[in-house]
């Protein structure tokens, strides 16, 4: 019998070295948390004889209180006893799920003999808990069992991504391909949901954009042809906000006139806002004032009644800044402002996700996503507008004033994203699918 130790950062990798290093006939022998990751002992040539010799756990005696009264050693037995067989059928459960789930997809099972696997592990979790929380032995079994259960829920979507593969394989190709085209999982498996059951290979080249293209959400906005008013650009550092006020201003100022037009800069934080806000001022031959405050905002708002286009340029503030809060108040105390919160293409899909989120509380009527150029993939920017519903206005693909601008178009957005992904020959790995689409296991007690 071979014996080997693996250490990972999490399950999933651990149990990806096994099935690499040791393929589908390995054995999950023990599984433990370290302040580095999880370790899992496997092995080849499985023999359970010999795996009680060496100490692997199983079946392993648990402490006794020699001194103890009669009764304090009946219910220490009884502990004593449950711990075993709770370990006993921990090892059977991990055993079976390894000779299941690291088959691959080959003859896997079916689902309900991974429904069965699951529940025979909750059964366990359940024994293992019925002793007091402060038994040590007992919370090292469950310490053994989360780690079990963690690796269960791994196996368990391969198991449920390797029968979808098999059973819906143009599903299964779209979900793929959404993957591949930075779309993230929850999106990907609504968007898919509306596919038809019956359709056919050329339809599912074809079908999934067009499906993406219905969930973006545009305004139609133009400030070329519609009334202007008081816009605030809001959003994290680096974004683009004060470039992309010059490139709307400076269409606006082409349209209507510099006369008509004026910046107002918020920004009180960051060194030389102000400063760039100006130049863009002198260039254009617009005038440029300072709001400090809510009350300067709204002074300064008086003075441009009758302008037709306005744009405010704020600070970049992430979500955890206690001072976006003070923002928040400065432009919810003008009722006539409209808000567009401005997403950077070219960040991860969690950091739009989260920029959302927190700017959520001031309810920005639209979005401008910018930064098209520099962004490899962007499934991830459109996975966010498309969960939170959040409509664009705009999108902008340079730093050219005011060229590299235009009114965003969801059928263009899709197309770029095919675009991208044209560059790229990388596939997803089988085990980030199994993550995103596989099923979970039933819920554990």
């Amino acid at each position: 019998m071979k014996i080997k130790r693996f250490v990972a950062p999490d399950m999933r990798q651990a149990m990806r070295q096994v099935r690499d290093e040791q393929g589908p006939d390995a054995v999950i022998l023990s599984t433990r948390r370290m302040d580095d990751g999880i370790e899992i002992i496997a092995a080849l040539d499985y023999d359970e004889a010999l795996v009680r010799e060496a100490g692997f756990g199983i079946d392993a005696p648990a402490p006794k209180r020699e001194e103890a009264p009669i009764r304090a050693q009946r219910d220490e037995a009884e502990r004593a006893a449950r711990i075993d067989q709770a370990r006993a059928a921990t090892a059977a459960a991990v055993e079976r799920a390894a000779k299941a789930g690291l088959a691959g997809t080959g003859n896997a099972p079916q689902r309900q003999s991974s429904a069965a696997l699951a529940a025979s592990v909750a059964d366990v979790v359940r024994a293992a808990t019925v002793a007091p929380a402060n038994d040590a032995a007992v919370n090292g079994v469950r310490a053994e069992i989360n780690n079990l259960r963690e690796m269960l829920e791994v196996q368990l979507s391969t198991l449920a991504w390797n029968q979808m593969d098999r059973d819906q394989p143009l599903r299964a190709r779209v979900l793929r391909e959404m993957t591949r085209l930075g779309i993230d999982g929850d999106v990907a498996r609504s968007l898919s949901a509306e596919l038809p059951p019956g359709m056919t290979a050329e339809q599912a080249r074809y079908l999934p954009l067009g499906i993406l293209s219905r969930h973006i959400r545009t305004s139609g906005r133009n400030f070329d042809t519609v009334g202007g008013g008081v816009t605030a650009l809001v959003g994290t550092t680096g974004v683009g906000k004060t470039t992309t006020i010059a490139k709307l201003a400076a269409r606006a100022v082409l349209r209507h006139g510099a006369s008509n037009v004026a910046l107002i800069s918020a920004d009180q934080y960051r060194i030389g806002a102000g400063a760039q806000l100006e130049h863009y001022g002198r260039l254009l031959g617009v005038r440029v004032f300072n709001a400090h405050d809510a009350t300067s905002l709204r002074n300064v708002l008086l003075q441009l009644r009758g302008r037709h286009t306005v744009l405010v340029d704020t600070a970049g503030l992430a979500g955890n800044d206690p001072k976006l809060q003070q923002q928040f108040e400065t432009l919810r105390a003008t009722s006539d402002v409209r808000v567009c919160l401005v997403l950077a293409a070219n960040a991860q899909a969690q950091a739009i996700d989260n920029a959302i989120r927190a700017y959520a509380p001031l309810a920005p009527q639209s979005a401008i996503l910018t930064k098209l150029d520099e962004a490899p993939l962007i499934g991830g920017a459109l996975s966010a507008v498309i969960r939170h519903g959040m409509p664009l206005d705009y999108t902008t693909d340079g730093q050219r004033v005011p060229e590299d601008i235009a009114t965003a178009d969801a059928r263009k957005l899709v197309c770029l994203a095919a675009q991208l992904l044209k560059q790229r020959n990388d596939e997803p790995d089988d085990a980030v699918l199994a993550e995103r689409f596989g099923l979970s296991p039933p819920a554990m007690a």
